[in-house]
């Protein structure tokens, strides 16, 4: 709906003409997760960049394969 409108999200349940302030949630401390430092945080900017040039029916196209993937995986 959001994209037909050409609005952000917010606007569909904010009245205001800023978005909201974000709530401020205590740090939990947890593992690390993927990506966050390292090898695997080069690899995920990599696939970040990549990904924001391909078009977007590549990008539905692996985003349906993905969820192919993990289905497969759970049954």
């Amino acid at each position: 709906m959001c994209r037909a409108l050409e609005v952000p999200l917010y606007q569909l349940f904010y009245e205001g003409d800023n978005p909201p302030a974000l709530p401020k949630y205590k740090a939990v401390h947890k593992a690390p997760s993927w990506g966050s430092s390292g090898k695997q945080a080069r690899l995920l900017r990599k696939f970040c960049n990549l990904l924001g040039r391909t078009q977007e029916s590549d990008r539905q196209l692996l985003l349906h394969m993905a969820r192919k993937m993990a289905d497969h995986r759970t049954t």
